[in-house]
């Protein structure tokens, strides 16, 4: 993508092209935003796949391996796809979306909140086809559809899990830790000490929020990259598991079957096969 923005709709016809065509897993350079009005959206992201019935929003971060397929409902389907470079607006605005992987796609609750989104949509999409558009418009009201989302995603948190709000903020800097340092051989007391923390403290949070240890977590990040290593290089399964911090490949073999429920080489295999088709 060449442009610092863009925004277009998926209609029935336009779906229809989507699933006629080649459609594998793919990285972008660019942030990518999907607002659901109509229909459903099968998502392929982190090697999990989940169907989003509308209205919905998903957010995918630059350099995420995803996958997307619009589902017609009532032979219909009717999508606002936003791109965008990372530049375009602050990054606080959207990071939280790169720090809640399991929480950046979500259907909405708020009739309201999410009429109002698409309101947002159309004008950014009515002054992009001005002649002398002004893209400070533009970058300001996609600053107001982020507070939206934001505002219904703490809406939905809360009402299943007011912990998640109170210990919010020492687990995203948790995960900021975790993602500079997930390729080392480093354990909990590690992160607990990066955060002036017990490691029972900090195992508390994690299993609060996503009722999972920090272990787990560690774990679950290295496995993530590992995929993306085994299906976009060549490196052998000894090398991967060096990156990720594992000295011994037979260890590495054992973690990821463990997790995946298949070795390394079983996964590319077929990963590489599903690509290839």
């Amino acid at each position: 993508m060449d442009l610092l923005f863009s925004i277009r709709k998926v209609d029935r016809a336009e779906a229809i092209k989507v699933n006629n065509s080649p459609n594998k897993p793919h990285v972008h350079d660019y942030e990518e935003l999907i607002i659901g009005i109509k229909g459903q959206l099968r998502h392929f992201i982190d090697f999990k796949a989940k169907i989003y019935t509308s209205p919905f929003i998903s957010f995918v971060s630059k350099g995420k391996i995803h996958q997307v397929d619009p589902i017609l409902v009532d032979d219909d389907c009717d999508f606002w796809v936003i791109r965008f470079k990372s530049e375009f607006i602050p990054e606080t605005t959207f990071q939280l979306y790169q720090y809640y992987h399991d929480q950046a796609s979500f259907m909405f609750t708020s009739k309201n909140r999410f009429e109002r989104i698409n309101t947002l949509a159309k004008l950014i999409q009515d002054e992009m086809a001005e002649e002398d558009s002004e893209l400070a418009i533009v970058q300001q009201l996609l600053v107001t559809i982020f507070i939206n989302i934001e505002a219904e995603r703490k809406l939905q948190e809360s009402d299943s899990n007011e912990l998640l709000c109170n210990q919010n903020i020492t687990f995203k800097n948790f995960l900021a830790i975790l993602e500079e340092n997930f390729r080392r051989p480093e354990g909990v007391a590690f992160y607990a000490e990066k955060l002036f923390m017990s490691a029972r403290n900090l195992n508390k949070i994690t299993q609060s929020i996503l009722n999972q240890s920090v272990s787990e977590l560690i774990e679950t990040r290295k496995l993530i990259e590992a995929k993306n290593l085994l299906l976009t290089s060549d490196k052998t399964i000894s090398e991967i598991g060096f990156d990720l911090g594992y000295s011994d490949k037979a260890y590495f073999t054992h973690v990821f079957k463990k997790k995946a429920g298949q070795t390394p080489s079983e996964f590319r295999n077929e990963i590489r096969g599903e690509t290839s088709k």
